[in-house]
């Protein structure tokens, strides 16, 4: 079994389909099974419509993030309270109206998190430990969508949801910073960001998961992409330039 692991795409399409593209090199001819999306799907890049397609049409399994669910509350008509910065709150207006009927009923139809079970071949010892072959999917942590998980977050924290949460596999997003944890018999995932990494690497990060009776493996990887196309596009809609020198940067300056 082969899951393609993403995240935080922010509606940063040529990011997306360089992802794709790269994915499918990566995998030498074995099919991907499954992608899971851990939220953020749209929000900051100007092609919300076109990252929701693609997420359609291969039957992704999307959560909603915390950008996601500020664009819901527009469509619904309710108040945006966060962001209160000027420029943010233009992109969340921006994805509002560009998505489309039938991408604004898909995304109002996310939950805010997710369970994909695993062949119980994969973790033989699970049950015996009260766990779950499964990997439950998060934006920012079981506990809380607006959690910050890092590399660097202390061990304590990743134990403590290890033992509150059953999945064998729990994976997420929203920190932007891939890694790999295995602590008290949970694997934590996070692909970093598809569309908008502040590590000073523009480039696309992904994971791809890979499982096999009695084996698990992750791999992570960087990709570049098109951002002539991004910055073009941002432009043109006469978006704020600020996110043309954020996405060359690949850093968060606002």
């Amino acid at each position: 079994m082969l899951i393609l692991l993403i995240a935080d795409i922010h509606g940063n399409f040529p990011a997306l389909a360089a992802v794709a593209d790269d994915a499918a090199k990566q995998c030498a001819g074995q099919a991907i099974d499954t992608i899971i999306n851990c939220g953020d799907s749209i929000v900051y890049a100007p092609f919300a419509a076109e990252t929701m397609d693609w997420l359609r049409t291969r039957r992704a399994l999307s959560i909603l993030g915390n950008t996601d669910r500020g664009v819901i509350k527009l469509l619904r008509g309710q108040d945006l309270k966060k962001p209160r910065h000027s420029d943010k709150r233009l992109m969340y207006e921006y994805a509002a109206a560009s998505l489309g009927e039938q991408n604004a009923a898909m995304l109002q139809s996310f939950a805010k998190s997710a369970a994909l079970p695993l062949p119980d071949s994969v973790f033989p010892q699970a049950r015996q430990s009260g766990r779950q072959a499964a990997m439950g999917i998060f934006h920012g942590s079981p506990d809380d969508p607006d959690e910050f998980l890092f590399a660097n977050t202390p061990d304590k924290r990743f134990k403590e949801l290890a033992e509150t949460h059953p999945q064998t596999v729990i994976a997420c997003g929203h920190s932007h910073s891939p890694f790999w944890k295995t602590i008290g018999g949970c694997h934590f995932i996070n692909p970093g960001s598809v569309g908008r990494m502040f590590d000073g690497n523009p480039a696309a990060s992904y994971a791809l998961v890979d499982l096999a009776p009695g084996a698990f493996d992750v791999r992570f990887f960087r990709v570049r992409y098109d951002l002539g196309w991004l910055t073009a596009s941002i432009r043109a809609k006469k978006l704020p330039e600020i996110y043309v020198a954020m996405y060359e940067q690949g850093r968060k300056l606002n």
